[in-house]
C-alpha cells in the first residue's frame, strides 16, 4: 500500500491538537477557553526550553562556548515569550476569570512538571517537590532523573575548570539535589574571569541574562495573580501570590554577589 504524502495537518497532529482544548464550565463561559490555550502554549514552550538546556549542557561538555551563546539567545527570547503571554492572560478581569475558577477544583500550574524540571536543571532543586507527583507518574519519573543528572550550573563549573581556572572542590562537589549555595571562592574565580577573560566573561552574561529572563517571568506572574485573584489562595491549596514572591530569587548567586567586585 502506497505511503500516505505528509501534509500540515498530518505532520503538526493538527487535529489532534484542536481537540485538547475542553472547558469544563457550563455555557463554556467565553474565557475559560484562553485560559487553556496560554497554559498549554506554556507547558510547550517549557518543553523547548528544556529540550534548548539540555542542549546547552552538552554544548559546555563539548567546549562548544560560541553554540552556547547562541543556544542561549534562543532561550532567552522564548523567555520574552512567555512573558509577553501574560499580557494576553491579563486581558481576563477578575470576574471573568472567577466565572469559571471553581472548575479548576484542584488544578494548579503549582503542579507543572516541567516548570519544576526547568528549576531542576538550572540548579534549584528540592528532592520534597518530587513528593507532589504521584509514584509511577511521568511527572515523577522525569523528575527523578533531572534531580540526578548534572544541573545546567555544574556543567559550567566543569567547562571553566577545563579551562584552566581553579574552581573550588566545594562547588563540584556539592549536593546535585540541593539548591545552589554561595561559594565566596568561586566568586573570587568569576571575578578573574570577568578581568582577564573577554570569552568566557561574555558567557557568564549570557547565565545572568537567562537568570533574570526567568526571574522576571516569575515577577510578572506574580503581578498577574495579584491582579486576578488578590490574596485569595491559589488553586490546589497554594498560598497564592505570597507563595509566588518567595520564588523570585536568583538560581546562580554567585554570578549576582560578584556584581560589587567588578
Amino acid at each position: 500500500m502506497e505511503a500516505r504524502a505528509v501534509t500540515y495537518n498530518s505532520y503538526l497532529k493538527i487535529d489532534e491538537l484542536l481537540a485538547l482544548q475542553q472547558p469544563r464550565s457550563d455555557g463554556p463561559e467565553h474565557d475559560e477557553l484562553l485560559f487553556i490555550v496560554i497554559h498549554q502554549v506554556y507547558e510547550l514552550w517549557f518543553k523547548e526550553i528544556l529540550h534548548e538546556l539540555d542542549h546547552v549542557r552538552a554544548l559546555l561538555d563539548a567546549n562548544e562556548s560560541h553554540r552556547v551563546q547562541h543556544t542561549l539567545k534562543r532561550v532567552l527570547t522564548i523567555l520574552k515569550v512567555l512573558v509577553a503571554q501574560l499580557d494576553i492572560l491579563e486581558t481576563m478581569t477578575p470576574l471573568e476569570f472567577q466565572s469559571f475558577r471553581s472548575r479548576l477544583e484542584q488544578a494548579s500550574g503549582f503542579q507543572s512538571d516541567q516548570f519544576r524540571q526547568l528549576e531542576f536543571v538550572l540548579g534549584r532543586r528540592s528532592a520534597e517537590a518530587i513528593d507532589r507527583f504521584p509514584p509511577g507518574s511521568r511527572a515523577r519519573a522525569a523528575l527523578v532523573v533531572r534531580l540526578r543528572e548534572p544541573s545546567l550550573w555544574y556543567s559550567f563549573l566543569r567547562y571553566l575548570e577545563r579551562e584552566g581556572y581553579p574552581v573550588p572542590d566545594e562547588a563540584l562537589s556539592a549536593d546535585p539535589t540541593e539548591a545552589i549555595t554561595p561559594s565566596p571562592a568561586l566568586q573570587d574565580v568569576l571575578v578573574r574571569v570577568y578581568k582577564t577573560d573577554a570569552k568566557n566573561s561574555e558567557l557568564c552574561e549570557r547565565l545572568v541574562d537567562l537568570d533574570e529572563g526567568v526571574q522576571e517571568w516569575r515577577y510578572r506572574h506574580v503581578k498577574m495573580v495579584e491582579r486576578t485573584i488578590g490574596v485569595k489562595p491559589g488553586t490546589g491549596g497554594s498560598s497564592g501570590a505570597g507563595y509566588l514572591r518567595t520564588t523570585i530569587a536568583p538560581v546562580f548567586p554567585d554570578l549576582w554577589a560578584i556584581r560589587a567586585q567588578l
